[in-house]
């Protein structure tokens, strides 16, 4: 599923302060997770699709090196979007 752009915009105003802000690695952070969540969810009523699958792990992945580098720039706002998103509970 792609995110509309309704809901992306929602998610920049809420993440990054403004609509247009998307390039910011919270709001980016917070897109990747919007599409874990959905993929994951997918993977729970169909467990043998392999193709998901590989593709919410690279997400991981890609939401991971872009948690380390928001740790490593500006650790206020990273602990403040760990909280907000319910990460590394």
């Amino acid at each position: 599923m792609r995110l509309n752009k309704e809901s992306k915009a929602e998610i920049a105003t809420k993440f990054g302060g403004k609509a247009a802000n998307t390039g910011a690695a919270e709001v980016q952070i917070a897109l990747l997770t919007e599409r874990i969540n959905h993929i994951t969810g997918h993977l729970t009523s169909a467990p043998k699709d392999k193709s998901s699958g590989r593709g919410l792990i690279k997400l991981v992945g890609e939401r991971k090196r872009l948690l380390h580098h928001l740790h490593d720039t500006n650790l206020t706002s990273y602990r403040q979007l760990i909280d907000k998103l319910g990460l590394r509970k």
